[in-house]
């Protein structure tokens, strides 16, 4: 099996080519391809296969060529992956298998068709519309935050810190707890503090996430773009740019004129290779 590794603001994925939808994936060969130690090492797959391929993606076929097949670490399927999206048009026009055009490349999910537009090392994609919905808590220990629920085609929960509690004291290394009745199918929790302000940007804030299916991440680009909701909204702006300091780097998200909602960043591809699946021992 032939893959590549990729990452956007070291959120990491392999990538697999599937164009035709011929392969096995399974929630054990994902996650051991996902092993650090006895795999590739990722926070997740990426299967690239046609949309007319993928029963998951054949309605939006006559919109979008591609579809990113998203698998958590562990296994799991995910509606949607900013970073992985992100990375996934990096694949796409790497290999020649679409055009870096002005227009965009439609990149279908199970969350629809997103817009990638690359620009050099950037790749900016329109995200769906997140909806901040509900108030709730996530708990970490003795500690209990609040928070707001967004939808951005996954669910999040978005704590901003206070009373002195700081991102670098929080231990990540479980799940928060969090109101399962709210989220029944589990959710990604995003930790949040102000930062210093950057020239040409009207917010900018530092999050820390634990993702459901993944564990704590370097970075995930629809966390960013929940954390960018609430922050434009707390704000009382309903257009503009904030940048959001993750442990793998900075990504922007932008909210412009006509009301499009968007996520830039760097995305790379570092190697290439062929996968002995008997070594896996999946």
């Amino acid at each position: 099996m032939f893959f590549t590794k990729g990452h956007g603001t070291a959120n990491d994925f392999v990538i697999l080519p599937d164009p035709d939808g011929e392969l096995e994936l399974t929630p054990a060969l994902v996650a051991a391809l996902c092993d650090r130690r006895r795999g590739i090492g990722g926070d997740g797959v990426l299967r690239v296969v046609r949309a007319a391929k993928h029963p998951a993606a054949v309605e939006h076929a006559a919109d979008a060529e591609w579809f990113m097949d998203y698998w958590n670490s562990d296994g799991s399927i995910a509606e949607m992956c900013g970073n992985g999206v992100r990375v996934f048009a990096r694949y796409l026009v790497e290999n020649g298998l679409a055009t870096a055009g002005p227009a965009g490349l439609p990149v279908a999910t199970r969350a629809g068709v997103m817009l990638a537009v690359v620009e050099a090392d950037i790749i900016a994609v329109r995200m769906s519309t997140p909806r901040v919905y509900a108030a709730s808590t996530a708990t970490i220990g003795a500690l209990t935050v609040p928070g707001i629920a967004v939808d951005c085609g996954n669910p999040h929960l978005v704590c901003g810190l206070h009373d002195g509690v700081t991102l670098g004291s929080l231990d990540l290394t479980t799940a928060p707890a969090v109101d399962k009745t709210l989220f029944r199918a589990g959710v990604n929790v995003e930790f949040v503090e102000p930062a210093e302000p950057l020239d040409g940007l009207d917010l900018h804030v530092s999050m820390r996430v634990h993702e459901r299916g993944s564990g704590e991440t370097m970075s995930c680009g629809t966390g960013a773009l929940a954390v960018g909701a609430v922050a434009l909204r707390d704000a009382g702006l309903t257009t503009g740019s904030v940048a959001v300091d993750v442990l793998g780097g900075r990504v922007v998200i932008t909210r412009d004129e006509p009301g499009a909602w968007w996520l830039a960043g760097p995305a790379v591809l570092v190697a290439t290779g062929e996968i002995d699946l008997a070594g896996l021992g999946h």
